[in-house]
């Protein structure tokens, strides 16, 4: 006979099956969407409970087996199987809200999916399909491994690439930073050539006007000695002639 914690397990599976039916009728005439999906995680909720409580009647069912007889085992397992099957129908329902929805399945997070294969517990798998799936997963490992390197590679690639430009532009830029000393020295030294070429303009500048005035005084006193010769109170140039004195004509009379 089936032990009293089978029984037990059995009639919570029960429970959460009714509260699943429930649950997803009520789904059915909720509109809104935010209130779907809260109906939704907790549905999700109950199944996962119902995963592990057909686990757990699992691990009992295999305590217990040696003390059943063949057909109560076998109503055993008809019946474990029967819950498998029941659960995944409901998790098929939950997945076609879901993408209804259009709202990120919480459900089927990484290790978290409810598939049939993944429900099918490890005990009920025969020797070569545990040797299957095992290759299959380390298929999917290498793969996995296989790309990461591959990724690696190209990040490494990337990073001498990116690098190389980096000393590049450095090596450019202490060429630009040494152009602008340059360039700032030379203004420099031309702002001052300009200043002192200022400074002697300005002396030339001087220097012509004062000898302009000089010939222009000189030019003065030659006209003025010119127009009034006996003017005593200007004295005779240096290297000037003094101007000859007038000639009287004497005429005879016959």
């Amino acid at each position: 006979m089936a032990s009293e914690e089978l029984a037990e397990i059995e009639g919570q599976i029960s429970d959460i099956f009714r509260a699943l039916s429930n649950g997803f009728q009520k789904l059915e005439k909720i509109k809104e969407p935010n209130r779907q999906s809260r109906q939704l995680e907790e549905l999700t909720d109950k199944m996962r409970e119902c995963k592990r409580l057909i686990k757990e009647f699992d691990r009992e069912l295999k305590e217990t087996d040696y003390k059943n007889d063949p057909d109560t085992s076998k109503m055993l397992n008809e019946k474990k199987q029967s819950m498998i099957k029941e659960l995944n129908s409901y998790v098929a329902l939950k997945k076609q809200y879901a993408s209804q929805n259009k709202r990120v399945d919480v459900f089927e997070g990484p290790g978290e999916g409810f598939a049939e294969e993944n429900v099918l517990l490890a005990s009920n798998m025969s020797n070569q399909q545990l040797m299957d799936h095992g290759n299959r997963m380390m298929d999917e490992t290498d793969q996995a491994i296989d790309r990461a390197k591959k990724v690696v590679l190209d990040t490494i690639d990337v990073g001498t690439e990116t690098a190389a430009a980096l000393k590049a532009q450095t090596e450019q830029m202490s060429r630009i930073v040494n152009e602008l000393d340059s360039i700032h020295f030379s203004l420099k030294r031309a702002s001052q050539l300009v200043k002192e070429i200022g400074r002697q303009v300005a002396t030339d500048r001087c220097i012509m006007a004062l000898l302009f005035l000089i010939v222009m005084g000189v030019i003065a006193i030659i006209i003025v000695k010119i127009v009034n010769p006996n003017n005593k109170d200007i004295r005779d140039i240096p290297g000037l002639a003094p101007p000859a004195p007038a000639r009287k004509l004497l005429w005879s009379s016959d």
